[in-house]
């Protein structure tokens, strides 16, 4: 397969995430904090990997040029949860992973591994933000109840809008909200607006492409039995719905910079940033 348009890449920068509590979804971001000082992080929700024990990341092989379809490496990682560390605030679903234990590893196996990463390019500045629509077409890659394409080692891509302005903080949280069906397995799915060949702009059509990561799914609204709504996390596992609880297409995406702020919060932690 030639990965060449930004769709094609996309379905590169997840990686599969499984644990004795379920499956979930990471992907890999790029982050230079200081000149010369540079890292890949891998990014989920902090529901992904609470309580866990062990967990496994799937990897897809390469021939050291292009990807292996069918062919993949599977990485297991012991006392998984304490390898990760969460976003400072309680309230920010996020967690990060850096990579470059697991990049040692797979080097000293004389593996090859193919993957793309999200790059802070591609995330939308404060005026980019403020020229978005209210309504955006946008598009989120993961594992929903766990589907793959098991020939081929692939993620599943999914369709939405935009619930409620990017560029808002919904109840003054770093949050918006997509209309989009989310499931088990979805936690942790980057979303982008992925427009090619041209997208419709304030001042009109525009002819162009343009690929904006807006953040990550984190949790989904629930309609109570008493008439009123919630959003909770995302099941990592496949659970039956009960009734009187019904789980909405309405989910929760915590905004890019949560997963920076986290990255920062990281390295001033072990003595990376003063």
């Amino acid at each position: 397969m030639k990965v060449e348009t930004p769709a094609e890449q996309l379905f590169f920068v997840t990686v599969r995430i499984e644990t004795e509590k379920g499956l979930g979804t990471g992907f890999i971001v790029h982050h230079k904090w200081t000149e010369g000082k540079e890292g890949l992080f891998l990014v989920t929700n902090k529901h992904v990997v609470s309580g866990t024990k062990n967990g496994c990341f799937s990897f897809l092989q390469s021939d050291g040029t292009v990807p292996l379809l069918g062919q993949k490496y599977d990485i297991e990682v012991d006392n998984f949860e304490q390898r990760w560390f969460g976003h400072p605030d309680p309230n920010v679903d996020i967690a990060v992973f850096p990579l470059s234990p697991i990049l040692d590893k797979i080097q000293s196996r004389q593996w090859k591994v193919y993957f793309k990463v999200i790059s802070r390019e591609i995330i939308p500045s404060k005026a980019q933000l403020e020229d978005l629509d209210a309504i955006e077409e946008v598009v989120f890659i993961g594992y929903p109840i766990g589907i793959w394409d098991t020939k081929n080692f692939l993620p599943v891509a999914r369709r939405g809008i935009t619930a409620t302005p990017v560029s808002v903080d919904y109840a003054n949280q770093p949050i918006f909200l997509i209309d989009a069906s989310v499931f088990p397995g979805s936690s942790g799915s980057p979303v982008f607006i992925c427009n090619v060949g041209s997208y419709s702009h304030r001042g009109g059509l525009v002819v162009s492409s343009r690929v904006l990561f807006l953040g990550v799914v984190s949790s989904v609204f629930f309609y109570e039995e008493d008439g009123t709504f919630r959003f909770a996390d995302i099941p990592t596992a496949k659970v039956s719905v009960i009734k009187i609880r019904q789980m909405i297409a309405l989910a929760v995406v915590f905004k890019a910079n949560t997963i920076f702020e986290a990255i920062e919060a990281l390295l001033k932690q072990v003595g990376e940033l003063k």
